[in-house]
């Protein structure tokens, strides 16, 4: 019998949020429920989820915060942000927290479950499994924790740029097309996603260039590639 997902679901609306706990596990998943980010930590301290469902507008500590908080901790248990926010910078700023998904309100309970189903398809064993961490010349990467450690630093990358970099250097030395990586984290290939690839890209190159042996080349009308001289 295959063991149940754990999921933590952080829902201060009280309603949605028994209904959302009560579809889940009627799908049989485990699900563990906070009001807010500040109970959601109280809740890690005892239970790890395999997933984080968490709404962003919240009394006490809100979503942003929380995952932050969670970040900070090393945890990288993925995340999906929920909430009737739309506004782009909203968005933006889920991802570089660290978010892997973002599902606005309101949802179908059937949209959230492929959601969490796909998220965990992508990031199997998050919490039980012991993640591989790679060497790129002097840094250490572990997509697991988001971070990117070298001479003593540590530092702590988003969710887009830690995919983004995982899509490199599984491949390290080879070329990874714009359209795979796309395809691969965004799930489509469309402008405005090309953009947003660039700028990540451009933060892993001002990340990795402490180590002048370390590179990503930009290959013209193809794609990038990572290579360590």
């Amino acid at each position: 019998m295959e063991d149940k997902i754990k999921l933590l679901l952080v829902e201060d609306e009280t309603t949605l949020a028994g209904i959302v706990r009560d579809t889940l596990r009627g799908e049989g998943f485990e699900v563990t429920l906070a009001y807010h980010g500040r109970q959601a930590v109280d809740v890690l301290r005892q239970w790890r989820p395999d997933i984080i469902v968490t709404d962003i507008m919240m009394p006490v500590m809100d979503g942003f915060t929380f995952v932050e908080h969670l970040r900070r901790s090393g945890a990288g248990i993925p995340v999906i942000f929920l909430s009737a926010r739309s506004a782009a910078e909203d968005v933006v700023r889920g991802f570089e927290l660290g978010a892997r998904d973002y599902l606005r309100k309101p949802f179908s309970m059937s949209e959230l479950i492929i959601r969490v189903r796909a998220l965990l398809e992508r990031y199997p064993g998050t919490v039980s499994d012991t993640p591989h961490a790679y060497e790129i010349g002097r840094f250490t990467f572990d997509p697991h924790k988001m971070t990117l450690a070298a001479d003593g630093r540590t530092d702590h990358l988003s969710g887009k740029e830690s995919e983004v970099l995982h899509c490199l250097v599984r491949d390290l030395g080879k070329t990874v097309t714009t359209r795979d990586i796309l395809l691969d984290i965004w799930g489509d290939d469309s402008y405005f996603n090309s953009r947003s690839l660039h700028v990540f890209i451009t933060k892993l190159r001002k990340r990795l260039s402490a180590d002048p042996a370390v590179a990503i080349a930009n290959i013209r009308s193809v794609g990038y590639r990572l290579t360590v001289k």
